[in-house]
Parts: C-alpha cells; structure tokens; sequence
C-alpha cells in the first residue's frame, strides 16, 4: 500500500453508447436499474443504492464541460467494456428467465470455485455485462 487514503467503493461506472435513448431503454426496461436522470446529455441509472451507472454517447464528452460549479474534464471511450452487476444466488435462475423472455442472448455461464456463478451477456451496444452471485471473489 502506498499510504493513499482507503477508497470506500466505485461510485460511478460509465458506458459509451452509441444511441442513449436506446441503452436508457434497455437498462431501465430490461436490467431494471432505476432511472436518477434523463438528460440530452446522459442518461444515470441507481445501481443497487450503492453505485450509478452513467450512459453518455460515444464521442460527445470530448470537450470539456464548464458549469457555474466547476468543469468537468474530456473523457470518451471505444469498443466493448465489461461489467458486472452483483446478485442474490437464488437470483440467478428468475434473472435467466427474463433476459430469456426479453430476447437477451446469454452468451456464457461459469461456475466459480468459491461458489458463486455468472452469467454473461451483451446490451445493444456490445457490452459484456455479468450478473454475478456471492462467492466469486474473496469479501462477495
């Protein structure tokens, strides 16, 4: 450790989509996440009270942004990203269930050997996204 201060938790995740309304309706209608905002801009949905996932469109957070309370510096990114959402085990099943019903391809499964098991799939924009049980890493 380098003496840093302890960071509690990532706060937010961002994904670069290339149609917002679009990734807001799967994220909302089918991952479910509450919405906390609709902007022109971005899209922020709850992550379980504890995180925010970000929706921006891919090649607009280019320039920097000034408002009254400060600036907030260029950022982008490209290609598919990976990300995992954290669920109860007896989840998993009823969670296969309506990525199934909603036409969600489930591209991968693992068992882990601490007992957890995931999930894997794509939203419209190619992102691997996990669903995830206890006991795929030490502390979850």
């Amino acid at each position: 450790m380098s003496g840093a201060p302890r960071i509690g938790a990532i706060l937010e995740t961002v994904l670069y989509v290339a149609d917002l309304d679009r990734g807001m309706a799967f994220f909302r209608d089918v991952m479910g996440l509450p919405v906390l905002s609709d902007q022109e801009r971005l899209k922020a949905f709850d992550v379980g009270g504890q995180g925010v996932l970000l929706l921006f469109e891919a090649g607009a957070t280019t320039e920097t942004v000034r408002f009254p309370g400060g600036t907030i510096p260029p950022h982008d990114g490209q290609g598919p990203v990976h990300m995992a959402f954290a669920i109860a085990a007896e989840a998993l099943e009823p969670w296969r269930q309506h990525l199934e019903a909603n036409g969600v391809e489930i591209e991968g499964e693992a068992a882990w050997p601490r007992g957890g098991h995931s999930l894997y799939f794509r939203d419209p924009d190619g992102h691997c996204l996990e669903l995830a049980t206890p006991g795929l890493w030490p502390g979850y």
